[in-house]
C-alpha cells in the first residue's frame, strides 16, 4: 500500500486559484473543505500585518471602547493619522506602508474637529490626503427602508468608491439604536463582518460603556452588548481614566485572536494626553498595574452598592441582571445577598 502522504495530487498555482475562486463564490451558509485543504488554502493568504501594535492587525474587526470624554476619539484619530502617513505611534508597531483610511465621524462637528487639530484657531495640523473624514449629511433623503440600513449601505458605497482598506467608525451607537441589547448588536456586527470579508477590510469600531463601577477594573462586560459582540470580533481594547492624575489614561487589551495579550490588568499601558503644538494626542509614558489608577472604594461606596444589590434582588433580578445594572460582578452581588441572608 503506497504512502498516503505521497499519494496526494500535486498542488499547483492553478489548483490553488481554483480553490480560492470556489471559496469566494460560495453562497451557502457553510463552506466545506478537508482540514488539509483548509491548511493549503491558508498558506495562500497573506500574513496579517500590524496596524496598531498587537491590538489591531490587518483584516481584523476590532472594538475600542471607553466612557464618554475619556479620549477614544482622540486615540482613533491618532491611529488613523499614523496609518495614513505610514508612521507608527511610538510603542505600537505599524507594519504597513501609508494607505487610505476612511474615518466615519458621527461624534464631532467640523468646528470641533478643527479645534483639536489647530493652535489658537489657526495653524492647522497637516493631515495626509490619505486620511478621509466623513460626517453625516443632515440634508440627505432617507429612504423608507429606514435610517439604519441606509447608513450601512452608504458606508459600503464610500468604501467601494474610495478603494480604502482601513475603516474606522466613530461610533457604534449611531449605526443602530439600542446596541446594548444582544438582539440588536448581533446583526449589526455580522453585517460589518460581511463588509470586512467582502472587501478585505481592517475595521475599527468605537463604542461607549454603559454605567460602570469606577472602583473596579475594566472588563469585557463593560462593553455595550458585550456578550454578542465579543463572540464576533477579533480584538477588543479599552481606555480607562486614571484617578491618580487627570492627564493620564490607560490602555487595556481585553481580547485578541492573533496575538497574546500584553496589556492586562497587571500591565496596562499608561498614556499621557498632550497637545504639544496643533495635534491632540496620547503619548506612552510606561506601564503599570490597573489598580494604581482606579478609584479607591470608600465605606460609603460599599454601603450604597449593598443597598442597590439588595433592592434589585428583592425585585426578582438575577445576579447577572444586577451585574449589568450596577457594573459590579455577579459574584460580588451573590456575596452581598448571601451575607445579608445569614444576618436575617
Amino acid at each position: 500500500m503506497g504512502n498516503q502522504e505521497n499519494s496526494r495530487l500535486p498542488i499547483t498555482a492553478q489548483t490553488i486559484n481554483d480553490e480560492i475562486e470556489k471559496l469566494q463564490n460560495e453562497k451557502g451558509a457553510f463552506i466545506g473543505k478537508s482540514a488539509a485543504g483548509w491548511l493549503q488554502y491558508a498558506e495562500t493568504l497573506p500574513v496579517q500585518k500590524r496596524l496598531f501594535g498587537d491590538l489591531w492587525f490587518e483584516n481584523e474587526i476590532v472594538i475600542l471602547f471607553a466612557d464618554t470624554n475619556v479620549g477614544k476619539t482622540i486615540l482613533a484619530v491618532q491611529i488613523a493619522d499614523s496609518i495614513s502617513r505610514g508612521r507608527e505611534i511610538k510603542g505600537f508597531a505599524l507594519e504597513t506602508t501609508k494607505q487610505k483610511v476612511l474615518y466615519f465621524d458621527f461624534e464631532q462637528t467640523a468646528k470641533q474637529f478643527a479645534a483639536r487639530y489647530s493652535r489658537d484657531g489657526e495653524h492647522y495640523y497637516r493631515f495626509d490626503n490619505n486620511f478621509i473624514r466623513l460626517q453625516p449629511n443632515n440634508n440627505a433623503d432617507v429612504p423608507d427602508s429606514g435610517y439604519d440600513s441606509y447608513l450601512i449601505g452608504s458606508i459600503e458605497i464610500s468604501i467601494v468608491d474610495s478603494g480604502a482598506k482601513v475603516v474606522i467608525v466613530d461610533n457604534l451607537t449611531f449605526l443602530r439604536s439600542e446596541t446594548e441589547k444582544s438582539k440588536n448588536a448581533t446583526p449589526l456586527i455580522r453585517h460589518l463582518k460581511q463588509l470586512k470579508d467582502r472587501y478585505g477590510l481592517s475595521m475599527m469600531i468605537l463604542a461607549h460603556t454603559p454605567k460602570r463601577d469606577s472602583t473596579r477594573p475594566i472588563t469585557k462586560n463593560d462593553l455595550q452588548g458585550s456578550k454578542a459582540i465579543m463572540n464576533l470580533i477579533d480584538s477588543c481594547f479599552a481606555i480607562g481614566e486614571s484617578f491618580k492624575d487627570k492627564g493620564l489614561r490607560y490602555l487595556k487589551h481585553l481580547k485578541s485572536r492573533n496575538a497574546s495579550i500584553l496589556f492586562d490588568e497587571s500591565n496596562v499601558c499608561i498614556l499621557h494626553l498632550t497637545k504639544p503644538n496643533n495635534f491632540l494626542k496620547f503619548e506612552v509614558v510606561g506601564t503599570g498595574s490597573e489598580f494604581e489608577h482606579i478609584r479607591e472604594r470608600t465605606d460609603e461606596d460599599r454601603a450604597r452598592l449593598e443597598s442597590q444589590v439588595l433592592d434589585l434582588h428583592s425585585h426578582g433580578k438575577s445576579y447577572r441582571e444586577i451585574q449589568d445594572a450596577l457594573g459590579c460582578s455577579h459574584m460580588t452581588a451573590m456575596r452581598i445577598v448571601k451575607k445579608h441572608s445569614k444576618k436575617d
